[in-house]
């Protein structure tokens, strides 16, 4: 604990700073960790089955991030580049000579460049989203921050709830009900108690955020859970892969933590599922 606490102190500081100036250190930053977390995301791949492209899989993961922070520039825009991945990514498994080999490539290329670009919707969230009205609380963040830093806030807030809440739980309350595991053949530490903890924090963070950014408080009552169950389901599915390549941690890169797909796995779910909430029913 002491080690991930270090660990925490060393790299929160420069994210709230990145968070702070807003605008192309956003997107830059989201770039750093897409190639890091996409790095890890495909050397997982290769032995869980999948030998993948990754210089192709990054690269088209990067132009991702990069396409977001400019949406209204091409319409469709998004939808062409996962084409143009799609077809480079088969071309690269023409090139192997066994044709089970090159499907394995193709499907593995494929699937590294579009999950670990859904860190994509960081920079789509911050650029979409509504303003914030002159009269609301955080309106003088602006929209872009003030969008960008509920989303931490709220995975957080899941992450922290789960952790606290499920550990409290098992060492007062012992087997009782809740702290029954569920998915434990993915994640065996996750428990019923550690998740509704964690719905809840994250709840109670975007109803605040949403009052702060001076919008309907009460749309955080499905916000909140919609958002922490993503979160969720990103940390299982990073669970998925990691138990398929038979591996603990992405990485060692970041002491106590693992490694940065481990630190951003909540975030690739849930960034995607936040903007298409916000973009759609918020104004």
């Amino acid at each position: 604990m002491q080690e991930r606490g270090r660990s925490a102190l060393l790299f929160v500081p420069p994210l709230v700073v990145i968070v702070i100036l807003g605008g192309w250190w956003i997107t830059l930053a989201v770039i750093a960790l897409t190639v890091l977390a996409g790095i890890e995301v495909f050397r997982l791949l290769k032995p869980a089955g999948y030998p993948a492209m990754p210089w192709l899989g990054l690269a088209i993961a990067v132009a991702m991030v990069i396409d977001a922070a400019a949406p209204t520039v091409l319409v469709g825009s998004g939808a062409i580049l996962a084409a143009i991945g799609i077809l480079l990514a088969a071309a690269g498994g023409f090139t192997r000579s066994d044709p089970r080999d090159g499907l394995n490539a193709w499907i593995g290329t494929v699937f590294g460049a579009l999950y670990v670009g859904l860190l994509a919707f960081i920079v789509r969230l911050g650029a979409g989203a509504p303003a914030v009205p002159a009269g609301a609380p955080l309106a003088a963040l602006g929209s872009e921050r003030t969008w960008v830093l509920l989303l931490i806030l709220a995975v957080w807030a899941y992450d922290t709830g789960a952790y606290l809440v499920g550990r409290t739980y098992g060492q007062r309350f012992g087997e009782l009900i809740g702290r029954e595991r569920f998915l434990a053949h993915i994640s065996p530490s996750k428990t019923y108690a550690g998740l509704a903890g964690g719905l809840i924090a994250a709840t109670v963070v975007v109803l605040v955020g949403l009052w702060g950014a001076g919008q309907p408080v009460l749309y955080g009552l499905l916000l909140g859970p919609i958002v922490g169950l993503a979160a969720q389901c990103g940390d299982l599915a990073e669970s998925m892969l990691k138990r398929a390549a038979g591996a603990q941690n992405s990485s060692d890169l970041i002491p106590g933590h693992g490694g940065v797909l481990d630190r951003v796995d909540s975030f690739l779910l849930a960034a995607p599922v936040m903007t298409l909430f916000v973009l759609t029913f918020l104004r």
